[in-house]
């Protein structure tokens, strides 16, 4: 296999991928991984599906461990981070991609705890990682987040409106971020897929995915791979310009 600049540019940089054991946080991992990062594959529960991640980045000639912490637990993520630094070494890149349940409910029934649930992975969680990376970070003048939001800040689906709110509030979060932080040579960015079923869509039908899909001008659902590219170049030499910066990556629905 070939190694391009950018490859040799992460070789030596680690890179933390919360929610990474299945879905989208895995395929991100993954996608770090060929490009030469060294991957912390945090999980909370599904401790075979980190494994399995990892197993897939070292067959594939790189670096990863596997790493248990809940991402609102401050203590927990102090712990995780210092079994990071020991194994693969200290953080350079962020991605804030753990998720939590998002049950549908009409709006009547909404509560201010569903919204309570969904700020606190979506506005909390990354707020606790990017306060315990920071201090490293600015005495080494370097670091990257990139935040994995939602299209659904833009749609608007209205049995998710607590969903649809938290995700917006990363817009505004990653944008003064990026000017709090852009003077200690720290980058952040928003990236916002478009639905991309994986594991946990698995009840959703055909006919449902069929409909959404034409609704795409490029008329096909996004794949996984489509958003952890995105990921993957925004972690790259190749953004070192880029932050404060939402990609949308949608196959366009925001046009029609």
């Amino acid at each position: 296999m070939s190694v391009s600049p950018d490859d040799r540019a992460n070789a030596g940089k680690v890179a933390l991928v919360t929610g990474a054991s299945r879905g989208l946080g895995a395929e991100i991992a993954r996608t770090l991984g060929r490009d030469g990062w060294s991957v912390a594959v945090n999980y909370r529960s599904d401790g075979a599906g980190a494994d399995a991640v990892a197993a897939d980045i070292r067959s594939d000639g790189g670096s990863a461990s596997k790493v248990q912490f809940d991402v609102l637990d401050p203590d927990a993520i102090e712990t995780g981070l210092a079994e990071i630094a020991g194994t693969l070494g200290p953080v350079d890149l962020l991605v804030n991609n753990a998720t939590g349940p998002q049950p549908e409910k009409p709006i009547e029934e909404q509560e201010w705890s569903d919204y309570e649930a969904q700020l606190a992975f979506f506005v909390h969680a990354p707020l606790l990682l990017m306060q315990a990376c920071l201090g490293d970070w600015r005495r080494r003048g370097s670091g990257r987040i990139v935040n994995i939001g939602s299209e659904a800040a833009h749609v608007g689906p209205p049995e998710l409106a607590h969903y649809a709110t938290a995700k917006s509030a990363m817009i505004g979060l990653s944008r003064s971020w990026a000017n709090a932080l852009g003077g200690d040579g720290i980058t952040v960015n928003l990236v916002e897929p478009g639905f991309a079923p994986v594991e946990r869509h698995a009840d959703v039908s055909e006919a449902e995915r069929a409909a959404h899909a034409e609704q795409i001008p490029l008329g096909r659902l996004a794949k996984p791979s489509d958003i952890a590219g995105v990921v993957a170049f925004l972690a790259s030499p190749r953004a070192d310009f880029v932050t404060g910066q939402r990609i949308l990556v949608d196959g366009g629905l925001r046009f029609t």
